[in-house]
């Protein structure tokens, strides 16, 4: 029987991602060893712009190993992303009804330069739970396991390229509905910056 959550520490996650936090009663694992996987929510979000959907990628440094620890991977920052993706967050929310409200606590992340990947997740995800009030307390893996006994395993389960956990979810207000329709799936931050204090009502 579960008694656990096991989760990727993913950047801005999806809204399934805390689907699965709220919906299930267990306090949540976050695996660092776990070899780092390319193209999955670990370094990248997804949000609602005028022209659509806009994927934002974190650059890692790219190592001679092939399998690194998710715990040692860390950002690359020869290039200004920080200062891209909180242009782009601006651009996307700035009309939408909670962004101002929230935009201080966000903006920090893209002022100030974390070295690993997984502590710069980590910091988001400690800040979304508090600001959509679940509480859950986090641990972490101390080793790698396929098949981890008494844990309900989510790390491949939510992934970009499969069909969302969350099934048929009820349509929320998003600042470019009347232009490209309610779209599902996209970054928690879409639904905070939208919902604000009632984002954790639509999980």
């Amino acid at each position: 029987m579960s008694t656990q959550l096991l989760l990727s520490a993913t950047y801005l996650p999806p809204v399934s991602y805390f689907h699965a936090i709220y919906k299930h009663d267990f306090p949540i694992v976050l695996d660092k060893y776990e070899h780092y996987p390319k193209q999955t929510y670990r370094t990248r979000a997804k949000i609602a712009t005028a022209n659509g959907i806009l994927e934002l990628f974190v650059p890692i440094i790219h190592g001679r190993k092939e399998h690194v620890a998710m715990k040692d991977v860390r950002i690359n920052y020869d290039h200004d992303w920080q200062r891209l993706h909180w242009q782009s967050l601006q651009t996307a929310y700035r009309s939408s009804a909670y962004f101002e409200f929230y935009e201080d606590e966000f903006a920090r992340f893209y002022e100030k330069k974390s070295e690993f990947l997984f502590d710069y997740n980590l910091s988001q995800l400690e800040l979304i739970l508090k600001l959509m009030k679940i509480n859950k307390s986090i641990s972490f893996t101390d080793s790698y396991k396929k098949t981890p006994p008494d844990m309900l395993d989510y790390r491949s389960l939510i992934h970009p390229k499969r069909p969302s956990i969350f099934e048929a979810p009820k349509p929320y207000f998003q600042v470019f509905n009347d232009r490209l329709g309610f779209i599902p799936e996209l970054s928690i931050i879409d639904l905070i910056f939208n919902q604000g204090p009632q984002s954790k009502n639509y999980l």
